[in-house]
Formats: C-alpha cells, sequence, structure tokens
C-alpha cells in the first residue's frame, strides 16, 4: 500500500467509530503492548489527539490529548502555540506512528507525516530546537535541552531515518532529511558544550540561539552548568554507533564533570510542616546517596539555587517554599548514568 503523500488528511477522523479512551490514559500511551495500538481504544484515542495538532503540524503541551478538547480549550493561546516542551509534538507524534503501523489509517499516516515536517522545518540554523516553533520571543526561542526536550526530537528523528518502527511507513525523502538533522543537531550538542579551562564539561538547560552561550530561561533557571539537563544529552550520545572522537571526548568530559561535582552528605526531604502546607528541605545525612544541583554556577561550579526573585543563592533552604516544593533543585539524575550506562558504554569503547 502506498501510504506516501497524505500529510493533508491528518485531520481527517479515523475510519472506527468514536469511543472515548477510557482504561488507558495519555500519559500511559506509549506505554501499552504492541498489540493495544490496532484496538478501537487506541483508535478513537488517536481520533482526538488529531483534533489537537495545529496547521504547523505540531502540538500543544501539558494537555490530555485523549479528551476531545472543549471549546474554551480552543479558544486559548496555548492551544494554538505548537512545542516540544514536556513531550508536545513528540510524543502525540510517536503515538500516531505505532497506530499507523498497526492500523495503517491513512489519517494516522498524514498527520505523523506533518508532524515530523514540522520538526524538521523547526531546527535552527545552530543544529538546535527551539522550545516552541512557530518562534515566539524571549527565551522560548533558545536551544532547548531542558527536561529532554531536544533529545527527545533527535531521538524520534534518528528512529525516522534509520526506518526503525514505528515509521517504517515513512518514505525516503524524510528519512534523508531526518538524518541530516540528527547530525546537525549532534554539531550543535558538541557546539554548545561548555569549556572550563579547555576541559568540556557539560551544559546549560538552554542555550542562545544565535551566540550559543549559556542562557537565562525563567527567573529561576539561570545561565548554568546543569546537572539534571545534561543526563539526557549523555544519554543520547552514548546510544550513538561508532562515536565519531569529538563525541567519544564530550561524553568523556562530561561524565569526568558530573562525577567530580556530586554532593555529598545532604539529603532532600518533603514533609508536612507544622502550618499543615508541605514543605521540602535539605537537610545533613552523612549516610546520603550523592545528590546533584540541577545548576551550577559556571565559573566556579558552586551549586545556585534561585527563586522567582532571580536572586542567588547558595543554600537550597532559602528558596521561598513554593519554589521549594515544586522544582527540584536536586536530584540522583546522573546516578545511573555515571554507575552504569557510562561503565558499560567504556568497555564497550575499550573491547576488541
Amino acid at each position: 500500500m502506498n501510504l506516501s503523500g497524505l500529510g493533508a488528511v491528518s485531520l481527517m477522523v479515523l475510519s472506527a467509530p468514536f469511543v472515548r479512551a477510557a482504561s488507558t490514559a495519555w500519559n500511559q500511551a506509549l506505554k501499552a503492548p504492541p498489540e493495544w495500538y490496532a484496538s478501537a481504544e487506541a483508535r478513537a484515542m488517536a481520533e482526538n489527539v488529531l483534533l489537537y495538532q495545529a496547521p504547523s503540524g505540531g502540538w500543544p503541551k501539558n494537555l490530555d490529548l485523549s479528551v476531545t478538547p472543549t471549546a474554551a480549550q480552543r479558544a486559548e493561546r496555548s492551544f494554538h502555540e505548537p512545542t516540544i516542551d514536556n513531550g508536545g509534538t513528540t510524543q502525540p507524534v510517536e503515538f500516531l506512528a505505532r497506530v499507523a503501523s498497526a492500523s495503517f489509517d491513512p489519517a494516522a499516516v498524514g498527520a505523523v507525516e506533518r508532524g515530523v515536517d514540522y520538526l524538521l522545518a523547526a531546527q535552527l540554523p545552530s543544529g538546535g530546537w527551539p522550545q516552541f516553533f512557530p518562534l515566539r520571543p524571549g527565551y522560548y526561542s533558545h536551544i532547548t535541552y531542558n527536561d529532554g526536550a531536544m533529545v527527545n526530537v533527535l531521538t524520534l528523528l534518528r528512529a525516522v531515518s534509520q526506518k526503525k518502527a514505528p515509521y517504517q511507513f515513512l518514505d525516503d525523502t524524510r528519512r534523508t532529511w531526518a538524518a541530516i538533522a540528527v547530525e546537525q543537531g549532534i554539531t550543535c550538542i558538541l557546539a554548545t558544550q561548555i569549556k572550563q579551562a579547555g576541559a568540556l564539561t557539560v551544559w546549560c538547560a538552554q542555550h542562545d540561539e544565535t551566540t550559543l552561550q549559556p542562557a537565562w530561561a525563567r527567573n529561576f533557571e539561570p545561565p548554568s552548568l546543569s546537572g539534571s539537563d545534561s543526563v539526557a544529552i549523555v544519554r543520547f550520545l552514548l546510544s550513538l554507533d561508532q562515536p565519531s572522537p569529538e563525541i567519544v571526548a564530550s561524553i568523556t568530559g562530561a561524565a569526568a564533570w558530573l562525577r567530580g561535582n556530586s554532593i555529598r552528605g545532604l539529603r532532600v526531604e518533603s514533609f508536612t510542616a507544622a502550618d499543615g502546607h508541605e514543605d521540602r528541605l535539605a537537610k545533613a545525612d552523612p549516610t546520603a546517596p550523592p545528590l546533584w544541583a540541577r545548576f551550577y554556577e559556571l565559573k566556579t561550579n558552586r551549586p545556585i539555587f534561585l527563586g522567582r526573585d532571580r536572586v542567588v543563592h547558595y543554600d537550597h533552604n532559602e528558596i521561598e517554599r513554593e519554589r521549594r516544593t515544586n522544582y527540584s533543585y536536586l536530584g540522583e539524575w546522573p546516578a545511573d548514568l555515571l554507575d552504569r550506562l557510562y561503565l558499560r558504554w567504556q568497555a564497550k569503547q575499550h573491547s576488541p
């Protein structure tokens, strides 16, 4: 069956009758067994997902795409602002690709084609991806590593370029462009890796799209070295076959920096305070496993903590309670990377 050239039909309804997809939640839609994607439930969910696709081909974020959008939602600005943040676009594309592969429904196929085209069009001249496309003024146009946004795009496009499931139905032209985009994205990763006295370290959560330098996002997300968002980047680089010497050096430098900047003797405890409100504090504990800060000062590598007032603190507990309880400033993000994945990769590099 020839499935190419169906991009214009992405707003067609699926041929199966509409059924409210109730037993599988949208946030679990990529964790179902393979046979589920051919089910009536999956096709009903896909029918709703199609309703959220923007004319540009992307999807918004932070919405339950398994539910028919209301008139109020359709009127909101955010509904019409496609993004790669928080799984926006990449999750619906992968979900619909699984449905398309299982059922060969032209509506799902067309939506995937337009979604992939959107991701290709959104790539910046630097090779990175902005948080929103079409571009919005402010930090939204920066190269966005935050929450794995750019890595999610690269992972999807690499699967497209290699004709991996569930993207086997896409045409050769899209696969070729996807391969080029991935190479440009890797070039951007290598170009934005921060150096200290010539030594490779890690990345900021976002980099200026023109200068490639670490950049501000929200008031509590400063130009810094990231102990969290850098992990997804290294994981992606570790997955590359036959890495170049530049990629090997990038991985090695990042792993060394992460290992050298762990925080010992500290744990984070969430609890209900005396006033009945939730709180989260960092407390001394010599038996605690290593932690890493989300943000490190660019020149000193000191963990830094900023609240909504943009003031730098060196003590986690000085941040206002609202930020302490609703944002993770300390975590174990690199632990599995360093203790398992990186060691396995090292052994592979040195094996005959």
